[in-house]
């Protein structure tokens, strides 16, 4: 009883409009990675991420920099593969098969958008389950859907280790995710459930979304659209994470919420830059360990990788 008064005693005294810093907490977990790496070179395994690219796409390039730099950072072995947008479908999923096979390869990801010529879900599905560090694969979705070990998207994931520094208890609490994508939206809601909150999901289709934010102790916005969030939709105390990346009238970076308004109302907010952006290449690292970890435990067991 004596822990439980503790815990309420400390919510209800947080400073209002407390920010949620994910560039210290993205440090941290990545601390642990390359501790984790090093367990693991000690048993013979150096975890391995292999980053593919089609194209020249400029974000892309961006994003896959930021990835191979991260691993870098932390000891993780990257395989960086970089072809011209004229690659073939089949030559694509000739290579993946390839990775599948490689046992020095724990995590494939193929960076997003792919040339029009190429169907990304036939991509996607290509990867190992064992290996889709994304875990945008439909198996994977089924295994988040049915509470199983599979590998959790990384922005969600990173989204619930910023809820975790709160100290909220999820449990019987009311979340509200604005969004329904199949990378950030459906995954975070099914987080949220399985950390025993009672979700709700809003979308472009909701008639009054106003009415479930308000009633909300989480609030979840991750639609890529500016000032979807506003202060009069937000209960005082609520805990605000805001998943999206967007430009204002000035280019300076924005998310999804109305920030200066929002955060005097919210117990906890996430800033954009600084918030939930570097959790995700983090998420990804930690996925990889994940993977290597899962394979050196059935070495242990079975003698053979799996690969």
């Amino acid at each position: 009883m004596r822990a439980f008064f503790l815990k309420i005693q400390t919510m209800t005294t947080t400073t209002p409009g407390q920010l949620i810093d994910g560039l210290a907490l993205s440090a941290q977990l990545r601390a642990q990675v390359a501790q984790d790496v090093v367990k693991l070179q000690g048993q013979g395994i150096t975890p391995g991420l292999a980053v593919i690219l089609v194209g020249e796409d400029p974000a892309s390039a961006v994003y896959v920099r930021n990835k191979v730099k991260a691993c870098a950072d932390t000891g993780v072995r990257s395989v960086f593969e970089k072809y011209e947008a004229t690659l073939s479908e089949a030559a694509l999923l000739e290579r993946i098969a390839a990775l599948n096979a490689d046992p020095t390869v724990h995590g494939i990801l193929v960076q997003m958008p792919l040339p029009k010529h190429i169907n990304p879900h036939k991509v996607i599905e290509a990867i190992s389950t064992s290996k889709d560090v994304d875990g945008y694969a439909t198996l994977s979705a089924g295994e988040l859907m049915t509470g199983q070990s599979g590998f959790r998207p990384c922005t969600p994931y990173g989204c619930m280790k910023l809820i975790e520094t709160t100290g909220i208890d999820l449990r019987g609490k009311h979340a509200v995710v604005i969004g329904r994508s199949n990378t950030v939206g459906k995954p975070m809601a099914l987080l949220l459930l399985q950390a025993n909150a009672t979700v709700t999901i809003c979308h472009s289709a909701t008639a009054d979304m106003g009415h479930h934010t308000r009633q909300a102790d989480v609030v979840v916005a991750a639609v890529g659209k500016r000032n979807v969030l506003t202060a009069d939709m937000v209960k005082p105390g609520a805990i605000v994470i805001d998943v999206g990346m967007n430009r204002n009238d000035e280019g300076k970076l924005c998310g999804d919420v109305d920030f200066a308004a929002v955060r005097p109302l919210a117990s906890h907010i996430t800033p954009v830059p600084g918030g939930v952006g570097p959790m995700t290449i983090t998420m990804l690292l930690v996925n990889t360990i994940e993977a290597a970890q899962r394979q050196a435990a059935q070495f242990a067991k079975t003698g053979h990788t799996g690969a």
